[in-house]
């Protein structure tokens, strides 16, 4: 049997499992299918990244066909024993006797373990070829070389001593065109294309994710919400902003009853002359305290209104700044300058030649385990003034605006989970050639090897995934496998990282070595952008259902 043959049975088997699963769902509720739905997300994203390796692999060599071939029949065993696991009462489904005989020839200790042997060998390009063209090729040279000598120095401390990220080197990524990287060039960025994107995240999160790839997506969500939805003078006058990086921005939509269930948002936006005033708290508001600029989703509507009285506003604030290097001080007690902030606005003059008192905005940074170097904040609004000129779209459209922009969200935070994933596996590899352990290398193990072999498919299967998948959205589609290939990555993103850690042993669980950052910081990657749970199942599983009933 062929890798061709194999994929060619995940279809069928999907299309019949879903086909019950949306039966059930019609006669039952969609609550009463959800263990079957969530499975079927995280299926049709394991087909995704089955059919994103075949095609890439038929662009290139043996080695590229044998890591391809690992994570199809990785793919294909995990689909079969989602379709194994569901009650009968669904139906009886599952690949072949032929398939799964190739699902175990190819994921045996032997082949495996040369797959692995081969990686362990290979000087460069370890888990095979990227398959970038030579345009793309140069711009992750380019990023790479960023990566390596600006951000990766600084990384280590940066995390130790949850520290903010030094304005030298924000500067110097504005410098290098960072922060306009999905704004186009009218508007003062440097937008290529989404996969310049993906790579330009991927290469600064394998140096550092909370100071490194993660600086992209809050420009990245603001930019598309404002281009989707703002006037012809707000676009002029805040996306060169944006992508200059002087005006730096945080995305504040989550609440301490509002998490990835944005429509149920509750802080308030009353219309008053001129404007608006805020009031409530939001939270996980990442980098909220050096942001210029709060883009915040208020409720103006009543709030049985659900998703349809939201309104987005942009919030501007007092930039609280710190390069403080000193030893880690902790969230609690006695926070540092950069994990609290205090603002009281100024009086406002109005249009109508009236003032308005301005009110205060006080933010506290949540302590986290990882993902550091920016600060998620719970930010209180009391009496807080946004004029109407503010105001991006009508009332009402702040949840279309916001979707918007975490669609390119969810595929930059894919490529976060690539440059994650890659870290720890070359940290893996590099470990593993020098280390022996019973008189031998760590590396001629063959229980090494498989891991190997693993890891790197698991690698190309996200990278593979995120760059097909940005090519749809550079032609007005994608939404949908953007958000499974980020079900995907980020959920393989914590199996690499803590192989990883494992295959360094005691030294893995050291500060001594990054790999131990890895896998602190791969584990939010699942929760933000929306949670996996609710990802799979109401961006994923229902319309997908709906579609086939």
């Amino acid at each position: 049997m062929s890798q061709a043959a194999a994929l060619s049975e995940l279809g069928p088997l999907l299309d019949s499992l879903g086909r019950a699963v949306a039966a059930r769902s019609k006669e039952k509720g969609f609550e009463a299918v959800q263990p079957e739905a969530f499975g079927l997300a995280r299926a049709l994203a394991a087909r995704a990244s089955a059919e994103a390796l075949g095609e890439w692999a038929r662009r290139y060599g043996e080695h590229e066909k044998a890591v391809a071939a690992q994570g199809i029949a990785s793919a294909a065993q995990e689909i079969d024993r989602w379709a194994q696991s569901v009650p009968l009462a669904f139906g009886d489904h599952g690949l072949s006797s032929v398939c799964r005989t190739w699902i175990r020839t190819t994921l045996s200790g032997d082949v495996s373990g040369a797959l692995g042997a081969a990686i362990i060998a290979r000087d460069s390009e370890p888990a095979g070829a990227l398959g970038l063209a030579e345009m793309h090729a140069m711009i992750r040279a380019e990023f790479a070389r960023f990566a390596d000598a600006e951000v990766a120095p600084r990384a280590e401390h940066i995390h130790r001593h949850d520290a903010l990220i030094p304005e030298a080197l924000l500067k110097n990524m504005g410098q290098l065109g960072v922060f306009g990287i999905s704004i186009p060039e009218e508007y003062g960025g440097n937008f290529v294309d989404h996969q310049t994107m993906i790579i330009a995240t991927e290469e600064l999160s394998r140096a550092s994710l909370g100071a490194g790839g993660s600086v992209i997506t809050r420009p990245e969500i603001c930019a598309k919400a404002i281009l989707k939805g703002g006037t012809p003078e707000q676009r002029s006058y805040w996306l060169p902003r944006l992508a200059s990086g002087k005006t730096l921005i945080s995305v504040a939509v989550t609440e301490p009853d509002a998490g990835s269930d944005v429509a149920r948002v509750k802080l308030a936006a009353k219309k008053v002359s001129g404007g608006y005033v805020l009031n409530g708290e939001k939270t996980w508001c990442t980098f909220a305290g050096r942001a210029d600029v709060l883009c915040v989703l208020a409720r103006t509507g009543r709030i049985e209104d659900g998703h349809k009285g939201l309104t987005l506003f942009l919030v501007e604030k007092k930039s609280h700044t710190s390069d403080d290097v000193g030893d880690h001080a902790g969230h609690a007690a006695h926070l540092r300058p950069d994990q609290r902030f205090e603002y009281a606005q100024p009086e406002f003059t109005l249009a109508n030649g009236g003032t308005h008192t301005g009110g205060r905005l006080e933010g506290t940074a949540i302590p986290t385990i990882g993902y550091r170097g920016m600060h998620s904040f719970s930010v209180s609004f009391e009496d807080v003034f946004v004029p109407d000129s503010h105001r991006i779209g009508d009332e009402g459209q702040g949840f279309y605006l916001q979707m918007a922009g975490f669609a390119g969200g969810r595929i930059q935070t894919a490529a976060r989970a690539v440059g994650v994933m890659e870290a720890a596996f070359r940290a893996a590899l590099s470990y593993v050639r020098d280390r022996k352990v019973f008189g031998k290398p760590l590396a001629d193990y063959p229980l090494t090897r498989v891991k190997l072999a693993e890891m790197a498919s698991k690698i190309q299967a996200s990278r593979q995934l995120s760059y097909a998948v940005g090519e749809k959205m550079d032609h007005g589609g994608g939404d949908m496998e953007a958000s499974l290939v980020k079900l995907l990555s980020c959920k393989d993103a914590e199996w690499v990282t803590r192989e990883a850690m494992q295959l360094h042993g005691g030294m893995g669980y050291s500060e001594e070595y990054a790999v131990s950052r890895y896998y602190q910081d791969a584990r939010v990657l699942s929760i933000f952008e929306g949670a996996e749970e609710v990802l799979a199942l109401m961006v994923v599983a229902r319309p997908y259902l709906a579609g086939l009933s």
